[in-house]
């Protein structure tokens, strides 16, 4: 299909009998996946206006904030793609330009597409990466193959998360359940040196961590609205991204672009526990004795493959997202 705008932003979108996607050519952030029986789409829609971070000027959008975060969130929407750090960069990195969660969320994509399939491709060349995306339509599933190639002639130690966030009205307080199979967690409290451990705890906000259960190949969430009765779920393989970050904005954010005015819900899947600096990644090392970063090697290439779905008329929150041996995805109970 032909550029198209999303929300006043340069976008494509592709669709089938059953879905349609939409994706940013600025931020690659995969900003729509709508259930057209039911007209609903999941995933999170900022309250403010959204601008493409090519054009962002902090002296000119003070609206944003006046952080290493404003330039990302005067661009973000829906899904998007953390690389190579998943959180804030350093005090030296902001100073040399990188932003929040890196290159990937505010970089420009060329995007093409053909009938129910689209492509991306980005390059990052403060982190010295190149990006591949393909996303494919298949009924109610959105497959999707993602291939990072490392420029540079080091290896490389990165973080990579698939940050999906969720938004009303699809997500509302008190109602809008969760399923995911998880074997710890682990509580990120802010201010704090140890944070709190827990297993199978329930999630009262700020940022928790999960290590998705190893008994299975592959890992997954599922969402669901009793309200609009639409289901969404992603599922991959647990040994591209053995974790499950969960973070929520219930109105408690202040500051610009924000105001008190956001709900939300991160389920962000990925190969790093927490959002947090380079260095402190590094220093980490791992939890629960799995690695918080993945490598990638000089002038080599990594892909990973996952897929969401999405279904309306679910009169009760399926159990769990699975890929049977025809590659179908669905819901069960």
């Amino acid at each position: 299909m032909p550029e198209t705008r999303y929300r006043g932003r340069r976008a494509t979108s592709i669709e089938n009998e059953t879905v349609r996607v939409t994706v940013l050519h600025e931020g690659g952030h995969i900003a729509e996946i709508l259930d057209k029986a039911s007209g609903v789409n999941p995933l999170w829609t900022p309250p403010w206006d959204s601008i493409e971070p090519s054009i962002y000027d902090p002296r000119k959008h003070p609206e944003y904030g006046a952080d290493a975060e404003s330039k990302l969130l005067s661009g973000i929407m829906g899904h998007n793609l953390c690389m190579d750090i998943f959180g804030g960069p350093s005090a030296e990195e902001a100073a040399a330009g990188l932003t929040v969660h890196g290159e990937a969320s505010v970089a420009v994509y060329e995007t093409t597409a053909n009938g129910t399939e689209l492509t991306q491709e980005a390059r990052f060349p403060q982190s010295q990466l190149r990006l591949e995306r393909r996303i494919a339509l298949a009924g109610q599933t959105v497959e999707v193959v993602e291939a990072v190639e490392n420029e540079s002639a080091t290896d490389r130690p990165i973080a990579w998360t698939e940050h999906v966030t969720l938004g009303p009205p699809f997500l509302e307080k008190g109602a809008t359940e969760f399923r995911a199979p998880i074997a710890k967690s682990e509580v990120l409290v802010e201010g704090v040196g140890d944070p709190e451990l827990f297993t199978n705890a329930p999630v009262s906000g700020g940022f928790t961590t999960h290590l998705m259960d190893p008994a299975g190949g592959t890992a997954f969430f599922v969402a669901w609205s009793p309200r609009s009765q639409v289901a969404v779920g992603y599922i991959w393989r647990r040994s591209d991204f053995p974790w499950l970050g969960i973070w929520e904005e219930n109105y408690s954010r202040t500051g610009a672009p924000w105001n008190g005015r956001t709900l939300t819900r991160g389920m962000e899947f990925g190969a790093s526990p927490m959002p947090e600096t380079r260095r402190q990644m590094i220093e980490r090392g791992s939890l629960f004795g799995v690695p918080a970063f993945r490598w990638i090697a000089a002038r080599t290439r990594v892909e990973v493959r996952y897929s969401a779905a999405i279904q309306g008329g679910l009169k009760t929150c399926p159990a769990r997202l699975i890929r049977g041996e025809d590659g179908e995805v669905r819901f069960e109970n």
